[in-house]
């Protein structure tokens, strides 16, 4: 992936489900946005820009602190669900459409393992101001929790190489930059109660499942609803907050 384009898979899956990633995907904790408005000092007159905003989960919770949040989205269909209240702008991690030292603090749902971690790295310290501060969001899947061991079974013979935050290549761009600091880590309960088509669009919203042909996404979403024959099930999440400091330069 060069930095002005975005991995196929992304483009394509993202683009076809933005319905179902708001629909089917978890928001974020209460706690977690409360600890990361204190770390990163976000309220009335802040400047956050949220990279990557998918349909704009983060970026409406970072906006009710009273902050004026930049969500920067490169899939139109993700991109028109973020809503009002929240100005979203298409660009990508590597290539931000922002002027130097515009912004207080940037942060990353679900996304930082999409990018070239280096580039990206290098684009948050050109935008955030000193003393300003990245934070990275996750939603994560405790696979011991049988619902979620029984998803994974479903989604594994699909992931092909697709980029993942459990395979933690990601990682390798924090460890090898002069630009920020060391990372903290926070991590909070989450959990979603759904029902046989809710748990269908949140695995039919992942990138590698969504960018399959149909017939082949029907019968994924068949063997997801069959896991939920009745009611709701409860779909427990540790989201993990990380946050880095911006350094001077090097």
């Amino acid at each position: 992936m060069t930095p002005d384009r975005l991995h196929d898979v992304a483009a394509v899956g993202f683009g076809r489900s933005a319905a179902a990633y708001e629909r089917g995907r978890p928001g974020y904790p209460a706690a977690a946005v409360r600890w990361l408005a204190e770390r990163l000092g976000l309220g009335p007159g802040a400047v956050v820009v949220d990279v990557a905003a998918g349909t704009g989960k983060l970026s409406r919770a970072l906006a009710a602190t009273g902050s004026d949040v930049v969500a920067i989205e490169p899939v139109d269909g993700m991109r028109s669900e973020i809503g009002s209240g929240v100005r979203a702008l298409d660009g990508v991690a590597e290539a931000l459409p922002l002027a130097e030292r515009s912004a207080d603090a940037i942060t990353v749902g679900q996304a930082f393992h999409w990018f070239d971690g280096d580039a990206a790295l290098r684009e948050f310290h050109r935008v955030l101001r000193p003393g300003g501060s990245l934070a990275l969001v996750w939603n994560l899947r405790p696979l011991r929790e049988p619902i979620h061991a029984a998803v994974e079974e479903i989604l594994a013979p699909y992931r092909g190489d697709a980029p993942s935050h459990r395979a933690g290549f990601w990682r390798e761009a924090f460890e090898r930059t002069t630009l920020f600091g060391p990372l903290e880590e926070r991590t909070f309960p989450n959990e979603q109660h759904l029902d046989a088509d809710g748990l269908a669009d949140r695995v039919g919203s992942t990138s590698f499942i969504a960018a399959r042909p149909s017939k082949e996404r029907e019968r994924v979403h068949a063997r997801v609803r069959a896991l939920v024959p009745s009611g709701t099930v409860r779909v427990p999440y540790v989201t993990a907050v990380e946050v880095t400091d911006r350094l001077a330069e090097p």
